[in-house]
């Protein structure tokens, strides 16, 4: 065999009975089979064996079934990024002439796909008032194919009675999604309470450290797993091994990142209760958060991310003033990172209210509380 041909041959070499407590990084795209009877080109790797790695190489899969075992579901598909996440879901369970609904308080980039894509598929995507449990039957159509869940709402934090709307979606043969990011899988059961299928994006609790982009969507049953499964092959939502290898990682210290986060989150967020400039403060496990009694019926606990509004005394100049005079804190859009984030929605919009840019969304990392409350009070606006 002459020496170039030799650089070329894929065979191993060395032993490969190696065991180590780290998934190996796999990357590749070609898969090389035994024989030409063997040769597949199928999605279901899981249960069929390998095909080609636009499906996943097995790190990919190793990270997909641990998610699945978590959220306990039939199987879990790993995407790109909590928004490759979300247009999987939509577009497996919406078709021209669908109709869906989806809450006013959901993550912005969910709405504009509604608005957006959707709209040009010809599926109308409804808003609708996230506090609004059993009633949501009153919405529903002939043509409404799913309805999405996302609790707490992002930035408002509205907890829904997801259990409430899955009983009504499902007497009337309707698909219930949940973006399920906030509570990282864990803190909230989707799977327990009914939902169809659910979804977060890897990028915040489970990469943990802002360093990597993907998402999960979970399915509950067969089902699920058979509306999702074509839709995912034919979007060629590949994902990076090097990726899901750091959410592996990060899947190793969740529990305790979760822990010290839930911990500091609420000392800061006391802090702010009893702060006069402060007039609400938006998080699941106080009282002024909208469905805080639902959130004590349903969760496990609360996590890193909640929001807060300034009274009238403060002019939103001064609210984006404090901001930028924060110094732990960074000004970022992300969260479930290590690091503290702050910002403003100046722009927030809520059918039944006008924040009138006082509105303040903060992300609680793994510094010292006292050093972010010490950080918050000298950043607070004079009046």
């Amino acid at each position: 065999m002459d020496w170039r041909t030799k650089l070329l041959d894929p065979k191993p070499y060395a032993r490969r009975d190696y065991t180590s407590l780290a998934t190996p990084v796999f990357r590749g795209s070609t898969v090389v089979f035994e024989d030409q009877a063997a040769v597949t080109d199928d999605w279901r790797q899981a249960q069929n064996g390998y095909s080609y790695g636009l499906y996943g190489t097995p790190t990919a899969l190793e990270l997909a079934a641990r998610i699945a075992h978590i959220d306990g579901g039939r199987e879990t598909f790993i995407v790109p990024g909590g928004q490759a996440a979300i247009a999987l879901i939509y577009l497996s369970y919406c078709t021209a002439g669908s109709h869906a609904l989806v809450p006013y308080s959901a993550y912005g980039p969910n709405k504009a796909m509604a608005e957006g894509l959707m709209r040009g598929l010809n599926v109308d995507v409804q808003p609708y008032d996230p506090l609004i449990g059993a009633d949501i039957s009153d919405l529903i159509r002939e043509n409404t194919t799913l309805i999405w869940c996302e609790s707490p709402g992002s930035v408002t934090m509205e907890i829904q009675d997801v259990p409430a709307i899955v009983r009504i979606a499902h007497a009337k043969n309707v698909a219930v999604a949940l973006d399920n990011t906030y509570s990282a899988g864990v803190m909230f059961d989707a799977f327990a309470h009914g939902v169809d299928v659910s979804m977060q994006a890897l990028t915040k609790y489970v990469g943990g450290h802002s360093d990597l982009l993907l998402g999960a969507v979970s399915a509950r049953d067969n089902a699920a797993f058979a509306k999702l499964g074509p839709i995912y092959k034919q979007l060629g939502l590949a994902v990076s091994p090097d990726d899901c290898s750091l959410a592996l990682r990060g899947l190793q210290t969740l529990a305790v990142r979760l822990d010290a986060l839930e911990r500091a989150t609420l000392e800061i967020a006391r802090w702010l209760v009893a702060h006069p400039l402060v007039d609400e403060v938006f998080h699941p496990a106080l009282p002024s958060c909208p469905g805080h009694d639902i959130w004590q019926r349903d969760f496990q606990g609360s996590t890193s991310v909640f929001s807060f509004t300034f009274n009238a005394t403060v002019s939103a100049k001064q609210v984006t003033q404090f901001v930028d005079a924060l110094k732990i804190f960074k000004i970022g859009l992300s969260w479930g990172g290590v690091n503290s984030l702050a910002v403003v929605y100046p722009n927030l919009e809520r059918p039944d209210r006008d924040f009138a840019g006082r509105i303040v969304r903060l992300n609680i990392g793994l510094e010292n509380p006292s050093d972010l409350i010490k950080d918050l009070s000298l950043a607070m606006p004079s009046t």
